[in-house]
């Protein structure tokens, strides 16, 4: 979820400076970090390969919306699975109590 948290706000920022001259789209490779899941924060990199406007911007709007779809997905998934995890333990100490 950690995860989920820094890309959402990298797409924010994305889409927030999308009219900013020379703003750079930043993302992170979720699949890299998900893998390593190491406690620290993740990388973040300048995307490449986007389009890159007049004005030096690159931020493609229906990617970061694309994005946001993805990670609101995903948050939503991790927090259903958080949920029923909790939910399992809650029960369990619940049987110990009646015991």
């Amino acid at each position: 979820m950690d995860l989920l948290s820094v890309r959402q706000r990298l797409v924010a920022s994305n889409i927030a400076n999308a009219a900013t001259p020379g703003y750079k789209t930043m993302d992170m490779n979720f699949e890299q970090e998900l893998r390593s899941a190491i406690p620290s924060l993740p990388g973040i990199d300048e995307v490449e390969g986007l389009k890159t406007n007049n004005d030096g911007n690159n931020v493609n709007i229906d990617r970061e919306a694309r994005l946001l779809s993805e990670n609101a997905l995903r948050f939503s998934v991790a927090s259903q699975l958080l949920k029923t995890q909790i939910k399992y333990l809650k029960n369990a100490i619940d049987e110990g109590r009646n015991s």
